[in-house]
C-alpha cells in the first residue's frame, strides 16, 4: 500500500471570526492535488488539531472527502493517548469515505513498547482503512523502536510509517529491515532526499503548501535514479525547507499562505501570529523563490 509520494498535512483555513473554514479547505486541498501533492493529511498537527471540536474535526474530514473524491488520497488524523478513545474515533471514521489514517505514537504518559504495541493492535483492529503510524519523539515524548515498527508492520492495516525522528540510522534500520510493501514517509521536509535515495516512499511534507511541485520533481529524479537533478532540487528547496520551521509550525506556513493571497487565516491559541520579524524573513524567503511576483 502506498498513499502516493507527496502528502501534505494540511493546514486548517480559519475565518476572521475563528470559525473553521470549510469551503476554503475544500479549495486548498484541491490546490494541494493540481500542484504535486498525491494526497491530503487532514486535521494532523499542521492542522491545528488540538484546539478543533470533534465535530468539527468529523465536518473537516466529511467535506475536504466530499471535495477531492478520488483526485487524491485523504487521510484524517486519528491518534491520541487513551487507546479506547481512539478506538472509538476510528470507528465513526470508518463512516466518512476516507482512505486511511495517521495515528501518533501515544503522548505525555509515556507507555513501554509493549504498550505501544497493544495500542496499536487496538487501532489496526478497528480500522477498515490503511493506518499510518506516526514516530515523533520530539513532541511525544518516547519513539517507537525498530523492532515494535516491525512486530506493528505485521497487522493487516498498518502499513505505512511517517517518521519523524531525524535519525538516519533510524531510518536505515527500518528500510533495511521492513517489508517492501510497507510505505515509509519522511516526516520532515529536509530529510526527503535522503529517505528517499535509501528507499522511502515519499514525504508528508509542510513546505508543499508552497512548492509542492518541485517536492514531487525531486522525489520522482530520485527513484528515476537522476541523482544530480535531485540532489539540485533539494539544495535549492532547504531554505524553504528550513523556513517554514523559522517558529512553532504552522505560522510559517499558514503566514507564507496568506502573504501569497491563499487567505488561510489566523490561529487558535496557544498558536499565535508571526512576530513583525518572522513575517519579514518569509516575505524574503518567498520573494527569494520569486513566488511573490
Amino acid at each position: 500500500m502506498c498513499f502516493g509520494e507527496v502528502i501534505t498535512a494540511m493546514v486548517t483555513p480559519f475565518k476572521e471570526d475563528g470559525a473553521v473554514d470549510y469551503a476554503k479547505a475544500q479549495e486548498l486541498a484541491l490546490y494541494l492535488l493540481s500542484h504535486g501533492s498525491d494526497g491530503v493529511l487532514v486535521c494532523g498537527t499542521t492542522g491545528e488539531n488540538p484546539t478543533l471540536t470533534e465535530e468539527e474535526t468529523e465536518t473537516l474530514y466529511r467535506e475536504v472527502k466530499a471535495a477531492v473524491g478520488d483526485k487524491g488520497a485523504v487521510i484524517a488524523g486519528a491518534g491520541g493517548n487513551d487507546t479506547a478513545a481512539v478506538v472509538r474515533k476510528i470507528e465513526k471514521y470508518n463512516q466518512f469515505g476516507l482512505d486511511g489514517y495517521l495515528s501518533v505514537v501515544p503522548y505525555y504518559n509515556k507507555p513501554t513498547q509493549e504498550g505501544l504495541v497493544r495500542h496499536f493492535t487496538a487501532v489496526n483492529d478497528a480500522a477498515e482503512r490503511p493506518v499510518m503510524l506516526y514516530n515523533i519523539p520530539g513532541r511525544c515524548g518516547i519513539k517507537a523502536e525498530t523492532d515494535t515498527i516491525l512486530r506493528l508492520a505485521e497487522l493487516k492495516y498498518i502499513n505505512a510509517l511517517k517518521e519523524s525522528t531525524g535519525s538516519v540510522d533510524d531510518l536505515s534500520r527500518l528500510l533495511s529491515k521492513l517489508p517492501k510493501e510497507f510505505a515509509v514517509y519522511s516526516g520532515d521536509d529536509y530529510m526527503t532526499f535522503t529517505a528517499c535515495a535509501m528507499g522511502a516512499a515519499g514525504v508528508v511534507s509542510v513546505a508543499s503548501h508552497i512548492v509542492g511541485e518541485a517536492i514531487k520533481e525531486m522525489v520522482q529524479c530520485i527513484k528515476n535514479d537522476n541523482l544530480d537533478r535531485a540532489r539540485e532540487l533539494h539544495f535549492g528547496l532547504y531554505p524553504m525547507f528550513k523556513g517554514m520551521f523559522i517558529t512553532a509550525n504552522p505560522i510559517p506556513v499558514k503566514t507564507a499562505l496568506n502573504l501569497l493571497g491563499f487567505n488561510v487565516g489566523g490561529f487558535r491559541l496557544p498558536m499565535t501570529e508571526a512576530t513583525a520579524e518572522e513575517t519579514e524573513t518569509i516575505r524574503t524567503l518567498l520573494s527569494k523563490y520569486d513566488l511573490l511576483s
